[in-house]
């Protein structure tokens, strides 16, 4: 049986019409206040589910809303979670 030919593979070269890359201007550190704002809403979160579990039956806004306690709690902790995600 006879012998295939070998072919030379050519190197990869990119096309010339590519845009060319636009430098990105670098993001600063966040402010203060944004720190702030994002562990005071996990601490509050944190302080309300505690304070649910302690003390909910004394405050009567707070027995009112029964296991939504729960809801408001997580929701301000995940806020503040979130939040991380655009911390610099």
């Amino acid at each position: 049986m006879p012998k295939s030919k070998v072919r030379k593979k050519t190197a990869y070269t990119p096309p010339a019409d590519r845009r060319t890359p636009v430098k990105v201007r670098a993001a600063g550190p966040s402010h203060p206040i944004y720190k702030i704002v994002m562990f005071g809403l996990m601490l509050i979160g944190l302080a309300w589910l505690v304070v649910n579990y302690i003390a909910a039956d004394k405050i009567g806004f707070m027995s009112d809303l029964g296991n939504w306690n729960f809801a408001v709690g997580f929701g301000l902790m995940i806020t503040g979670l979130m939040m991380t995600m655009r911390w610099r």
